[in-house]
């Protein structure tokens, strides 16, 4: 008979997962930790999960050839990615790899981890529920999935191209569903320069939890959205118009959309 449990973390670092074990199973998330990939998979051939927690740095079988062996068996168990070489195309690959629904850099506090988690599970019934309505998973009732001109960071982030060489960025309605309500947001300043994989953004959602939104492209601010920053609802009430973050200038789009989904 098949088990289910809520996570399973992989990771050859005993520390981490005895680390995430401790802090799940505080808050009531039954955890099974497997230190390779290989383990890893003999765990999901029998038991079921509702989310994989899985380093990329990792020896045999490193997090994204786990992710491409998942994808061969057929196995959809969402995913997120763990490393502590926290760089810019890590974050970024994670993001945009088959299965992947967020990304987690270490040393990460209980609070970082638990946000993430609890992020990555809504995410995953909200993805669930398209497919058992017969819809692709980027596809919904329960959210709005970005306009056809946009390009997207995986499910958290998109960016719009303008005609006068500028774009627009913002917060991916999914990602806001997942978060369960925003209250406060922190912003830029006009001028900052943005790098794509680095958090641009915070949000603090109706619970307290503060959660990082990954920048889809390069780019220097010029504008801020003064009606989003003082009334965050407008953000989850139309994410993808009057809802976006900054107007930015990118030195050089086509780099960073090689790393997009349109």
């Amino acid at each position: 008979m098949s088990m289910q449990r809520d996570i399973l973390v992989i990771d050859d670092e005993l520390m981490v997962t005895q680390a995430v074990v401790k802090v799940c199973s505080a808050e009531g998330i039954t955890v099974a930790a497997a230190d390779s990939a290989p383990e890893a998979l003999r765990f999901l051939e029998n038991s079921r999960f509702r989310l994989v927690l899985c380093d990329i740095m990792m020896n045999e079988l490193d997090g994204f050839q786990f992710l491409e062996e998942l994808d061969r068996r057929g196995i959809q168990t969402p995913v997120v990615m763990m490393t502590g070489y926290s760089t810019v195309e890590n974050a970024v690959r994670s993001l945009t790899s088959t299965g992947t629904v967020d990304y987690i850099s270490k040393p990460f506090t209980a609070d970082e981890l638990l946000t993430v988690i609890r992020r990555s599970l809504r995410c995953s019934v909200i993805l669930d529920e398209a497919e058992s309505a017969g819809l692709p998973r980027h596809c919904s009732l329960s959210y709005v999935p970005c306009p056809a001109n946009y390009y997207r960071l995986g499910y958290v982030s998109w960016v719009l191209l303008e005609e006068e060489g500028t774009a627009r960025i913002g917060v991916s309605d999914l990602f806001l569903k997942a978060a369960e309500g925003i209250r406060e947001l922190e912003l830029s300043l006009p001028g900052e320069d943005l790098l794509q994989g680095i958090p641009c953004a915070f949000a603090t959602s109706l619970d307290g939890s503060v959660h990082g939104i990954i920048c889809p492209m390069d780019g220097k601010i010029l504008e801020v959205n003064a009606d989003a920053q003082s009334n965050p609802s407008l953000v989850e009430k139309d994410p993808y118009f009057r809802g976006w973050l900054y107007r930015i200038l990118p030195p050089n789009p086509e780099n960073n959309l090689q790393w997009l989904s349109s």
